[in-house]
């Protein structure tokens, strides 16, 4: 990310998968942004060295202020907070609400099961096609930014140009 000028928004925290991926964006010289609800700070072991740390009053402004300051959202192996971020957005995609690119970054066949849960929505009538599309899928980091790269230009427009991301 870092190395194509992608900034990264996530919910600052200094473990797991994301704060991996902030440090290594950090290390390469990228700029990573925290947005994080006040009192969880010390709970989910805030990162210190981020460019640039929001602290918000609630989960629901955590939630909206990432969103806002992101122009396309790719979803690594997580748990409960990951699916529940990824169904709001892509529901928000759905009604209509942005056009921003949304994908699984699929690692070791992580999100394999939603992907087939999805699929059968769409096979049983309870999602239409059109929306079963608005979640793409990629196996390595690399094809998650050509995935993002190839969107239509209007959905990524910003997210291309952008140099303060």
């Amino acid at each position: 990310m870092a190395r194509s000028g992608i900034g990264l928004v996530y919910g600052g925290g200094s473990v797991g998968l994301m704060g991996e991926l902030a440090d290594a964006a950090l290390a390469a010289g990228g700029r990573v942004t925290g947005v994080i609800p006040v009192g969880l700070f010390s709970r989910e072991i805030g990162h210190t060295g981020l460019t640039e740390l929001h602290e918000v009053g609630s989960m629901h402004e955590r939630k909206q202020l990432m969103y806002d300051l992101s122009d396309a959202f790719i979803a690594l192996p997580g748990g409960l907070g990951t699916l529940e971020e990824l169904a709001e957005v892509t529901t928000w995609s759905q009604l209509g609400l942005h056009r921003k690119p949304i994908v699984l970054l699929d690692v070791d066949a992580f999100w394999e099961p939603l992907i087939t849960q999805l699929d059968r929505m769409v096979s049983v009538g309870l999602l239409k096609p059109a929306n079963r599309d608005l979640v793409k899928r990629a196996q390595s980091a690399e094809e998650a930014l050509g995935v993002l790269a190839s969107a239509e230009p209007s959905r990524v427009e910003k997210w291309i140009t952008a140099e303060d991301r």
